[in-house]
Formats: C-alpha cells, sequence, structure tokens
C-alpha cells in the first residue's frame, strides 16, 4: 500500500524515529543514498510563496539523485479546470513522487486518494509535518532523546504548526503546553486525536492561557508568525489578541537555563519574538533551517521504500 505524509500522526512513533535517525545518518553523509537515481522527477507543487520548502526539496531531491519539478498551481490545470485526483493520475505516471504546498487538507486528501505515488504535505493550512521532522531532529540534535521533554508553543495554537506540534511531538514522547487565547487553542479533535496517542507514548498536552505558567521549565520554547499567508487581512486582529504572548527575554528565562527557541521562520522580529531571543545565544533557528533538507530527504528515501 502506498504511504502518504498529510498529516503529522500519519507516522507511528516508531516510523518517526526510523525518519529521524535516517535524517542524522544522511546530514553526517549527506549523499550516501541515491534512490532517484535515473534521474527521476518528484513533482513540487505550490499555491503559496516558498522559501524553505522550495529549497530544501529542490536540493534534497537532487542530492538523492532526482530532478526536482517546480509547479506553480497558477501555470496549471490544478485547482482550475482539474481536480487533485485528476492531477496525480496525470503525474503519477511520470514522477516518483508528489510534493504540494497549498492551502485545504482536503485537497491533499483527494489527491492522495487517487494516486499510487507518494504524496506530501509540504503546509496546508491545518498541518506542516515537514517542518514538524526538520523542528525534532534539531531538538534531538541539542537535547538529546525527545521523549519527557517539554515544549511550550506560544501565540496562535489553531494554526497549522500549533496543530503539528500538538500531534507530532506527543507522537515522539513530549509533554506539548499550547499558550494562547482561548478563541486560538488547537482544534479540539487534533487534541483528542493527541490525546490518544499519548495514552501509548506517554506524550501529553496541556493548554493555558498564562504564558508564564507555560513557559515555567520548559526545554524548548516555540512560536511562529501571528499572521499566516492567507491571512493578511486579519493582521489588526491578531497582533491585539496575541500581543501578551511575545516569546521575549523574559519568558525564556522562567524555561530551563539550557532551553533552546526554535521558529519556523520566517520570524517577524518585535511581534511575536524579540529580536534578543531569535538571534540570541539560545535560539538554534539556522539549525533548523537546514535540518529540513536532511529530514525531508529522510522522508522522501523512507517513503519510497514502502512502496
Amino acid at each position: 500500500m502506498t504511504r502518504h505524509l498529510l498529516r503529522d500522526d500519519d507516522l507511528s512513533t516508531a516510523e518517526q524515529d526510523e525518519i529521524l535517525d535516517l535524517a542524522l545518518s544522511l546530514k553526517k553523509d549527506r549523499w550516501k543514498l541515491k534512490p532517484l537515481e535515473g534521474p527521476q522527477t518528484v513533482a513540487v507543487i505550490f499555491d503559496k510563496s516558498s522559501t524553505r520548502t522550495r529549497v530544501s526539496f529542490a536540493v534534497g531531491i537532487a542530492d538523492l539523485g532526482g530532478s526536482p519539478l517546480i509547479i506553480s498551481t497558477a501555470n496549471s490545470q490544478l485547482g482550475g479546470k482539474e481536480t487533485p485526483a485528476d492531477t496525480a493520475r496525470v503525474l503519477e505516471r511520470q514522477v516518483a513522487a508528489i510534493v504540494w504546498r497549498t492551502y485545504a487538507q482536503a485537497g491533499l486528501e483527494q489527491m492522495a486518494a487517487g494516486t499510487t505515488v507518494p504524496v506530501i504535505n509540504a503546509l496546508s493550512d491545518d498541518f506542516h509535518p515537514c517542518q514538524l521532522l526538520a523542528d525534532l531532529l534539531t531538538i534531538r540534535e541539542h537535547k538529546g532523546d525527545l521523549k519527557g521533554l517539554t515544549l511550550a508553543f506560544f501565540g496562535d495554537g489553531r494554526c497549522n504548526m500549533g496543530h503539528s506540534y500538538v500531534l507530532a511531538c506527543v507522537t515522539a514522547g513530549m509533554h506539548v503546553r499550547v499558550a494562547s487565547p482561548e478563541a486560538y487553542a488547537p482544534r479540539e479533535d487534533v487534541i483528542a486525536d493527541a490525546d490518544t496517542i499519548g495514552q501509548t507514548t506517554g506524550g501529553s498536552v496541556t493548554l493555558y492561557t498564562d504564558p508564564n505558567e507555560a513557559a515555567a521549565g520548559a526545554d524548548v520554547v516555540v512560536t511562529d508568525t501571528w499572521v499566516s499567508m492567507g491571512k493578511e487581512e486579519e493582521k489588526a486582529t491578531r497582533l491585539r489578541d496575541l500581543g501578551g504572548y511575545k516569546v521575549t527575554t523574559e519568558i525564556m528565562a522562567q524555561a530551563q537555563d539550557d532551553a533552546i527557541f526554535i521558529h519556523c521562520l520566517p520570524a517577524d522580529r518585535g511581534y511575536e519574538v524579540d529580536a534578543e531571543v531569535i538571534d540570541g545565544p539560545q535560539s538554534v533557528v539556522w539549525d533548523e533551517a537546514e535540518n529540513r533538507l536532511h529530514a525531508q530527504k529522510a522522508l522522501l528515501v523512507w517513503l519510497l521504500r514502502q512502496q
């Protein structure tokens, strides 16, 4: 059966560990595996603008011996005259995998249902599982074993990053604290799914409205932009609602002395995070950005092995 990565809990704990182990191996020996040698082509489709996703997938596919085919939906039939399922049926006869950075999660699900090659969610409105693999890789590098670590997320917990931190970190056996206004808390169904996973992994999710309580003793502190792509018209409201959830030096001081700060980027210094934090000694955001390459290469290798 073809395996896809559409949301973080598509991977079991053991599978997540396997991909992270492979990512560490590929980081040490970048060109050791060439499963796309030929070269085989991977379609990388963008509905949204991108820097890290575009570069890391293009470079990673080339590293694996393949050829990245970058497609803009503005210049294709996808989303216009053609359904995701029909596009997938066309692509699967010519490419080894499909990567899609899009808006609606439902489109990814339709594409995956209509193809026999792996489909990877490179970001949707609901989840960002590729980013979380890179983040978990970064945390492992700096903190060791993931199980039992506490990660505190500040800001919009209902965004794709908030949902992915909840699912992926609980899968890893971590304790996730989400500090946000009640209206910005993660969706109830995502929390329920994470609670079910946590019964097996020992991980947990706790919701806070007080950022100081969420920060206390955390091993990892994380935030995301308050104004995601497609939500620009909500900027004034979001800045007002989320203003009390900025990651500051005071917040970092309440975490563990050796806590690290991560951010998926791009960052709005002075809004969700102070410059003193993201540019300070506890920040590992540049390691995190690099690790998009290694984590996504490992994911591609792992998915192709399941074929």
